[in-house]
């Protein structure tokens, strides 16, 4: 098993991951609202939860993984009647959008995807079974749970009662209020008007509570104790704090034994949030990069640390916008995106090594490079025990893939060979990568040339010119045209195109300084 230590927000400690049934791990994670495309901050999240998804499945769990859509909601409503649409035809195009968003991401979908608007009668049955408690009351078509009624709320954000009543009630319009027994009681089920759009209920039309859904769904998908709820370090309090009062207060049971939550994302040291317009959605990124540049960027933080994501407006800086269609640019993703080039550039290196490049005799296992290539798995793996620090993970994907292509530089050489040993762990290696970061596991000649292409629209360069000059050159060479051949290398470097002859044939790529 693992050996995987994560710290814990309800013991505000790190605390080895324990398991009720031996080798499997029930994972419930909050997933998003769908009334819009989704964001970097939505992006972060589930890629840190497919990052822990993968790395218990490599270690040996078997991961029973549970991600939420919340189709039914205020804010969904409200654009639903904003657009003269129903809420469940907004919610069906941000989730149809989502998925894909999240796949090109490089996150695997989860083993269930659990929708609110399936499981209203769950949320009915856990609502009557809280009222029979004591635990809630039925005001005029509204059920309220009542806060005091769980000796323990705050548990998880460790703040005291009195002073979060306000956050706890919720955004509540002045009437509603004056129903509630206590100002932090929060709603479990709210009533709408006959012209609202709403669903029934034994307590009437009306629309479920945010936080009663996810109790719901995540008891009837995973018991009523789970190994590890997850979400991003907003929803502590008051989503996470009150799914635990009224889930507990419900099963008599612990609600989970683990909570993780990720940090948030920070523009030019802002929290990223709609109302400051400092947001932006995964596909306008996507426009501009490879998906693999944003998760590689992603996965330079530590999960709980703020996302930093600095932006250049070079409007500010030049008037003139000598950016041309892109007055802002981002450098981090600028940077990812060369990185994401060098790991595919080697695997594909490793790939075109022809069998007669490989010995037969084993490296020695001492040497630091050699070392480096045999214990990637093993150190990856640490890294990831290690809280799931992936920074340190790409450390040692950075010392990795540089021991790959000095083995296979000394290949190159008229006698040069590379232990068959060591090329075994080079594959195991990229295999291991892709299973716990999930990275490098697409095919790399159409990752570089979509880089490439990118690459020459930002320079005003014309792909077809490039080939054309390649032609004229190859033409020039088989004739022994070697000025003209220089003639054109030179050219196509100014250009910031460097050739590359391999032995299975010539290729380019840009260099941008």
């Amino acid at each position: 098993m693992a050996g995987l230590e994560i710290y814990n927000t309800l013991s505000s400690k790190r605390e080895t991951f324990t398991t009720q049934e031996a080798g499997v791990a029930k994972v419930y994670v909050c997933g998003p609202t769908v009334y819009d495309h989704a964001h970097l901050g939505h992006g972060r999240s589930c890629l840190v939860f497919d990052v822990l998804t993968r790395h218990l499945r490599a270690t040996g769990y078997k991961v029973q993984y549970v991600r939420n859509i919340t189709d039914i909601d205020d804010k969904i409503v409200r654009r639903a009647v904003e657009e003269n649409r129903t809420p469940l035809e907004v919610a069906n195009q941000y989730a149809a959008a989502y998925t894909e968003d999240m796949a090109r991401l490089r996150n695997l979908a989860p083993d269930v995807e659990p929708r609110v608007s399936d499981h209203l009668p769950h949320i009915h049955a856990l609502i009557q079974t809280l009222i029979d408690r004591g635990a809630a009351y039925a005001v005029e078509g509204n059920v309220w749970f009542k806060v005091r009624a769980f000796p323990n709320y705050g548990k998880l954000s460790h703040r005291k009662l009195e002073d979060m009543v306000q956050g706890a009630s919720g955004r509540l319009a002045d009437g509603e209020q004056s129903q509630k027994q206590s100002p932090e009681d929060f709603a479990l089920w709210k009533c709408a008007s006959p012209e609202e759009p709403g669903w029934p209920s034994p307590w009437g039309h009306g629309r479920p509570g945010w936080h009663i859904e996810c109790s719901a769904m995540a008891i009837e998908h995973l018991g009523e104790t789970m190994d590890l709820h997850g979400g991003g370090l907003d929803l502590v309090f008051p989503h996470h704090e009150n799914e635990i009062a009224q889930s507990e207060c419900a099963t008599t049971k612990p609600y989970a034994t683990h909570w993780m939550h990720n940090g948030f994302v920070e523009i030019d040291k802002e929290k990223m949030s709609k109302s400051l317009g400092n947001f932006f959605t995964l596909r306008a990124l996507y426009e501009r990069y490879d998906p693999e540049a944003l998760r590689y960027f992603m996965l330079t933080t530590h999960y709980r640390a703020p996302l930093h994501f600095a932006v250049e407006d070079h409007n500010e800086k030049d008037p003139g916008n000598a950016k041309g269609a892109h007055p802002q640019t981002f450098p981090q993703l600028d940077e990812a995106e060369g990185r994401i080039e060098y790991l595919y550039e080697t695997r594909q290196r490793l790939h075109n090594l022809p069998p007669k490049r490989i010995s037969p005799n084993p490296a020695n296992p001492e040497g630091h490079a050699n070392a480096t290539l045999l214990h990637f798995p093993e150190r990856l793996r640490n890294a990831l025990n290690d809280d799931l620090n992936t920074s340190v993970a790409l450390s040692h994907l950075a010392a990795f893939l540089k021991a790959t292509n000095e083995h296979l530089d000394q290949a190159k050489g008229k006698k040069g060979k590379v232990a068959g040993n060591l090329v075994d762990a080079m594959k195991a290696g990229f295999e291991y990568l892709g299973q716990t970061l999930g990275l490098a596991e697409r095919q790399a000649e159409h990752v570089l040339a979509g880089v490439r292409t990118r690459k020459c629209t930002q320079l005003g360069i014309d792909p077809q010119w490039v080939q054309q000059q390649l032609d004229r050159r190859a033409a020039a060479r088989a004739n022994k045209d070697f000025a003209t051949a220089d003639a054109v290398r030179d050219e196509l470097q100014t250009k910031h195109i460097e050739i590359l002859d391999r032995p299975t044939g010539t290729d380019w790529k840009i260099h941008q300084g």
